[in-house]
């Protein structure tokens, strides 16, 4: 997405992996928006995930297991297994069926199955203290 859009709802992670929240953020935007790779990686999947468009790219050299960035509900126009430099187009936001007041993208950032939040690409997320020995099971 070229230009800025309206930050709609911010990332907030569950208590717990099961629990509800919201694992991204939400960005203000028109169906027909073309939808640009947040940084560089490859696209690891486009197509569809409980009905819905959506475009995922992994970026290699951020650490093990790598980053993944997640768009929705996106129609992917870059095949899987392309190369993206930060800003190269990956897909075209297509309407919202629900999941925002207005049309939006749902933008995602995931380590292997935790969910972080996408701001902190842009040195703009929140920060959380989190205990160094974490609790067992």
């Amino acid at each position: 997405m070229g230009d800025r859009s309206a930050l709609l709802r911010r990332f907030d992670p569950p208590p717990v992996r099961w629990a509800a929240g919201h694992r991204g953020v939400d960005l203000a935007a028109a169906p027909g928006t073309v939808v640009r790779a947040a940084a560089p990686g490859m696209v690891t999947f486009s197509g569809q995930v409980a009905g819905r468009p959506v475009v995922v790219v992994t970026h290699s050299g951020s650490g093990a297991p790598p980053l993944r960035t997640t768009y929705l509900p996106v129609a992917g126009s870059a095949p899987v297994g392309t190369a993206v430099a930060a800003g190269d187009p990956i897909g075209e936001l297509t309407a919202d069926s629900g999941h925002c007041p207005v049309d939006c993208l749902h933008w995602g950032l995931l380590r292997g199955t935790r969910y972080l939040d996408p701001l902190a690409l842009l040195g703009t997320g929140r920060a959380r203290l989190l205990p160094l020995d974490p609790p067992a099971p």
